[in-house]
């Protein structure tokens, strides 16, 4: 039961990944051509980056109330409403259904929504991954789930490039009708494990500021700036340096492909074929971002640069389940899911300082946004090097 459980787990985010992924293809162009400016578009999923960070450490601690499978299950329902509220919209004003002056006030509510309620489902997860696996096996565990969610990210253009043949509509509805498949596989399958129980006083309640949670959230916060700003920018770049090439927008597909997938094999290969520790982990992932990215600032060539984006991805596929596997450890039972929620409210920050701080940099000079980024990852090295706690993980 526990593995079925696992299972479903894992195909839920697998869901989420497919979605989330397909809706970044699609609702920019098609927002834009029917009238909203790309401010406007930025600001629909700005909206739902804020929700998901002042959410997320709700969800967790309300997973260890009232159980993971619960929680898990609401916010993939909650995932796939706001999938259908979001997308409906525009195929409406599209066919002339639904007037213009609607649609914005209509997409902010299908991602608030999805940032408001969607957002339960990560934190509920890794809770459970942690509360059924062994210290020995977290880290394996964890990117075995960041994996399933990668995967989507990277089968969801993929399968909706094939379902959009049919309508435009059908790859969404597809989507939200398989993230419901999942929410039932994980109702009938997991236990609704629940640390809390009603007697109970947690005597060692912990906040943002507990000495066992900030320094996974600096470093998490400060990876996700430097990951997201290298998201946002793949395109911008792609056609700012590599113009003189044919069919630029496959160049960034494939770019974003080679990430993607460059991640889940690192994942693999270093986490279970190969595993090392968490602190091993941390540092070397962050020093192939390091010299990813100085690659990238010296060398703008399209040959170099999917080369650099292969080595980023790898270093990426290092770091993540090393951050989520470390502050799990330094937890107590009582306390997995209020961290797992925290560590979920800070990797959303990045894609919301990105437009303010990152692409200024950026429109001044595209190489200085990944000098900037080099330092970012120093600092998380000079940090994981001289603060205790890593060295313990």
């Amino acid at each position: 039961m526990q593995n079925k459980g696992s299972s479903w787990l894992k195909f839920g985010l697998f869901t989420v990944g497919l979605g989330q992924s397909f809706v970044f293809v699609i609702v920019p162009p098609l927002a834009r051509d029917l009238g909203l400016s790309e401010i406007q578009t930025s600001l629909v999923f700005a909206i739902s980056a804020v929700a998901w960070a002042l959410t997320s450490a709700s969800w967790g601690r309300a997973s260890d109330k009232y159980g993971r499978r619960n929680i898990a299950v609401l916010g993939l329902v909650g995932y796939a409403i706001s999938l259908i509220a979001m997308i409906t919209p525009l195929f409406l004003v599209e066919r002339n259904v639904m007037d213009l002056a609607f649609l914005f006030p209509l997409l902010i509510f299908g991602r608030l929504f999805n940032g408001l309620i969607g957002s339960a489902t990560r934190p509920a997860a890794f809770a459970y991954v942690a509360d059924n696996s062994s210290a020995e096996k977290r880290t394996l565990k964890f990117a075995r789930l960041e994996s399933s969610f990668l995967l989507g990210t990277v089968a969801g253009p993929l399968i909706g490039g094939f379902l959009i043949l049919i309508t435009k509509e059908t790859p969404f509805y597809v989507f939200s009708f398989m993230s419901l498949i999942s929410s039932v596989g994980i109702y009938k399958n997991l236990e609704n494990t629940s640390i809390h129980k009603k007697t109970k006083i947690i005597k060692d309640k912990i906040s943002w500021k507990s000495r066992t949670i900030w320094p996974y959230l600096l470093i998490a916060s400060i990876a996700s700036l430097s990951q997201a700003s290298l998201l946002q920018s793949i395109g911008f770049y792609v056609f700012d340096m590599f113009s003189n090439y044919d069919d630029l927008p496959i160049i960034v597909s494939t770019s974003f492909a080679i990430l993607s997938i460059s991640t889940i094999v690192s994942q693999y290969l270093f986490t279970d074929a190969f595993p090392l520790n968490n602190f091993k982990l941390l540092l070397y992932g962050t020093f192939l971002i390091i010299f990813s990215f100085f690659t990238m600032a010296y060398f703008p060539k399209l040959s170099v640069y999917y080369l650099s984006l292969l080595i980023n991805g790898l270093g990426g596929g290092m770091i993540r389940p090393a951050i989520s596997s470390s502050l799990s450890l330094s937890q107590i039972p009582e306390n997995q899911g209020s961290a797992a929620g925290y560590l979920g409210s800070v990797y959303p920050i990045g894609h919301m300082l990105t437009p303010f701080l990152a692409m200024p940099i950026y429109a001044f000079n595209p190489s200085y946004l990944y000098f900037f980024n080099s330092i970012l990852s120093i600092v998380i090295v000079i940090f994981v090097i001289t603060h205790p706690i890593f060295k313990r993980s």
